[in-house]
């Protein structure tokens, strides 16, 4: 069989999986997010902390609990990463130094999962556990509570309330996260990943050397890595690594993990909002630049377009031969279309057009299908930047799902869109400009900008993958990266919510026959052409003179 029908394969089988549980998982979802019911264990959680769960929050209060509860995990995970010399299973590890911290402390409290560290010599197993992974569970409730607080802003009117955080949070974690990734844990063991408290065993290689191998818990990790769309990896390789994905099939499996909630919150949408068809528009724009950008990474990279690669005969470099082209290329534009950020494959070593198109899967702002709850938003967003375009068209007042989009509406969303591009294309500059953060380039020229590019495009988006080549782990790029990481999770969100109060509070209009359907095959094509062209414009500079001119 050859590697393309394998690719196809995996693909088709991978599309059957998603569809299996779309329904299901998204009736759920939207079931969890609407009942007033609460779980023994829930109501026992709202006691310990003193919260009302029948009290519905305006959003200003929505977003100052969602900033304190974000800024309490910030602090506490910088702390256990200062103090891990003095915590047990810390393997002998010293305390993280304090820059580095931050960085880290900030990559997975925003869902970024960004490390500019090896995991297996710089984390202990407490730090790992009670740190890292219960922020990848907090943080991916984060985001999937907001993407419900927007949806409430449509449903609802003449109101400020758009629900309450605590009960969103709880119940994304109780409800959604915790069980998915225990089930996907139990399934990721039996795939053959490492599940021990070990700190690794000693062993005689076949030419009598001395090789430490590392041990952890891995497959509890790896399962939230993945179902969280978080991506920060126990071993530096990453998902590369054979005790974090061992085979074609573990491979697959994550790539599925990955895709699961975000693809399975369109029918929660759709649900939500009372139009089934609304969210499946919304899928169906996700798809197409899914489907578009895997076909083109995948294309470019089995051609290999560069001599180096002709003489190979293939563009090998950088990836892992279990997974050949077609798993690493789906592996690839999976995570960069998501927040999460793990890679199986190494992209500094793709094709450089291949490369550039990686970036702009992040520059379109993590929307297809985005990360845990920020896809979904992020892709409403937009949705209403479209209807408004369209109302421009045809002389009307822009409506979606009912709500007029007037002045405020399109400040937030205008805000919102530019928020990353300047911190990204900021940064970038800033770094290119100093003489200390360009000697931490490995590579001169082109690829060199697209090395610091990747970085603050990753950091910005909370995607976390690195391009590879940069040596990041400065105080510089720990201190600004984090703060990208930070600008570029709570700014939109704020503004987020913001809209969704600003929704809530609107009469809903009649529909008539001039309002635009946002249900169809034309809409669907709008809106990609529109993403694709705000991404496009801002961002064509920079991959021009990174990625395109380095393909030249």
């Amino acid at each position: 069989m050859s590697d393309t029908v394998a690719g196809l394969i995996q693909v088709g089988v991978l599309i059957a999986l998603l569809a299996l549980c779309y329904v299901p998982l998204g009736g759920y979802l939207a079931r969890v997010f609407t009942t007033d019911e609460d779980l023994a264990v829930e109501r026992g959680i709202y006691r310990l902390v003193g919260v009302d769960p029948r009290a519905d929050q305006a959003w200003r209060t929505y977003a100052v609990a969602l900033l304190a509860f974000s800024v309490a995990g910030l602090a506490l995970l910088f702390a256990l990463q200062r103090l891990q010399s003095h915590l047990p299973w810390s393997l002998g590890f010293p305390d993280v130094t304090p820059d580095l911290a931050f960085n880290t402390a900030a990559s997975f409290v925003t869902n970024t999962n960004w490390q500019a560290y090896s995991g297996e010599a710089t984390m202990g197993h407490l730090v790992q556990m009670a740190g890292l992974a219960v922020q990848n569970f907090l943080s991916a409730a984060v985001g999937l509570a907001v993407a419900v607080a927007l949806i409430r802003g449509f449903v609802r009117s003449r109101t400020g309330r758009l629900g309450n955080f605590w009960v969103d949070l709880v119940r994304g974690t109780i409800r959604v996260l915790l069980p998915l990734a225990a089930l996907a844990a139990v399934a990721l063991v039996l795939m053959g990943v490492v599940q021990s408290l070990s700190g690794g065993v000693d062993a005689t290689t076949l030419t009598g050397g001395h090789q430490s191998i590392p041990g952890g818990p891995v497959a509890s990790q790896e399962a939230i890595k993945e179902l969280g769309t978080n991506g920060g990896g126990f071993f530096n390789a990453n998902s590369a690594h054979p005790f974090e994905n061992p085979s074609p099939l573990s491979n697959l499996f994550e790539i599925f993990l990955i895709l699961l909630i975000p693809v399975c919150l369109t029918r929660t949408f759709g649900v939500m909002v009372g139009n089934v068809r609304q969210g499946y528009a919304i899928l169906a724009t996700m798809a197409v630049i899914w489907v578009v950008m895997l076909a083109a990474v995948w294309a470019i990279e089995a051609a290999h377009p560069t001599p180096a690669y002709d003489v190979a005969g293939a563009a090998m470099e950088g990836k892992e031969t279990r997974f050949g082209i077609p798993g690493s290329s789906l592996f690839a534009v999976s995570t960069t279309g998501t927040s999460t950020g793990a890679v199986n494959s190494f992209h500094s070593s793709y094709s450089p057009v291949a490369g550039g198109l990686l970036m702009l899967n992040m520059g379109l702002g993590e929307i297809a299908p985005g990360g845990v709850g920020t896809g979904l938003y992020g892709l409403l967003v937009l949705a209403i930047l479209t209807v408004f375009v369209a109302g421009l068209m045809v002389g009307r007042t822009p409506e979606l799902l009912g709500k007029k989009i007037t002045a405020r509406e399109m400040k937030l969303v205008a805000l919102s869109i530019l928020t990353m591009p300047l911190v990204v294309l900021g940064f970038t500059a800033l770094a290119l400009s100093l003489d200390g953060p360009r000697s931490s380039i490995l590579n001169a020229g082109p690829h060199g900008l697209s090395e610091v590019l990747y970085a603050y495009l990753s950091g910005a988006n909370n995607n976390g993958s690195a391009f590879a080549g940069l040596s990041a782990n400065t105080p510089f790029y720990n201190v600004t990266i984090g703060l990208a990481m930070l600008v570029g999770r709570f700014v939109p969100i704020v503004l987020t919510l913001a809209l969704a109060g600003a929704l809530a509070r609107q009469t809903p209009v009649p529909r008539t026959e001039g309002t635009l359907p946002t249900h169809g095959p034309l809409f669907v094509g709008m809106l990609t052409v529109v993403s694709l062209v705000v991404a496009g414009l801002t961002f064509f500079p920079a991959l021009a003179l990174g990625p395109l001119a380095e393909g030249l």
